[in-house]
């Protein structure tokens, strides 16, 4: 039998949210690999999953993939698996999927849960054509990242730890404006799912305001919108002048 590599997407909070199939998935691989073990744990026993389970994680990825390749050349299935959501997406599984392909493996990506989706589609902002940013580099490179996002005219989409929103959306006030528009979606899902929703300059006030827990999933209006939105107000008062 010729190995396989599975990225499968595990719930970002109601364990609900698992699939049959990547359940099923699960239960018949020979290994799991884990980007916490002690995280999934809970959640594998949950659905009486009862397999060899390693850690692989942005550490040691690079110096556990040619094992893991071997592993599938000599028929092995192998399951990746992040913390929560779609593995790859801002999580470890890029290395692994493209040295798997190098070496000829065959790689299936199973749907499920992420959470930029969710987000994005309750956020109100346009969703037929949108960027994916994921976390913003932490210091090198993120004034010159911000600067040229500023132009981007599509819907930006984020993901913030909690120590640091207040702090990016200072940054955002300062490269996109106060008055763009803004969607924050944290603990989706969970009992205390929330979104709130407004100009960048209110939602900072809110979050200022309240306690920060929980992993944030930022959308962003494009430059698009802000250049809407002054051309109708143009329109608008060209209109009244007219009838003057």
């Amino acid at each position: 039998m010729e190995g396989k590599l599975y990225l499968v997407p595990t719930p970002i909070g109601n364990l609900e949210d698992m699939t049959f199939r990547a359940i099923r998935v699960l239960k018949e691989v020979d290994l799991i690999l884990a980007e916490d073990t002690r995280t999934s744990a809970p959640m594998l026993k949950h659905f009486g999953i009862d397999k060899k389970v390693f850690a692989h994680h942005q550490h040691n990825e690079h110096k556990a993939t040619a094992e893991i390749i071997r592993f599938l050349k000599e028929g092995q299935q192998i399951a990746l698996i992040s913390d929560a959501g779609t593995p790859a997406i801002s999580d470890p599984g890029f290395f692994l999927v493209r040295e798997a392909l190098k070496n000829g493996i065959d790689v299936n990506c199973l749907p499920g849960a992420t959470a930029f989706v969710p987000a994005l589609v309750n956020s109100g902002l346009p969703s037929d054509q949108f960027v994916f940013e994921g976390f913003l580099p932490v210091k090198k490179g993120r004034q010159t990242r911000l600067k040229l996002l500023s132009m981007e005219e599509r819907t930006m989409i984020f993901y913030e730890s909690p120590h640091r929103l207040l702090k990016t959306l200072s940054e955002f006030v300062d490269f996109f404006g106060e008055d763009r528009q803004i969607s924050i979606s944290r603990e989706l899902t969970k009992i205390y799912e929330e979104t709130v929703r407004g100009t960048i300059i209110e939602v900072k006030s809110h979050f200022e305001n309240n306690i920060l827990k929980g992993e944030f999933v930022i959308c962003v209006g494009g430059a698009m919108e802000k250049k809407d939105k002054e051309t109708k107000n143009k329109d608008k008062y060209s209109t009244k002048e007219d009838n003057d």
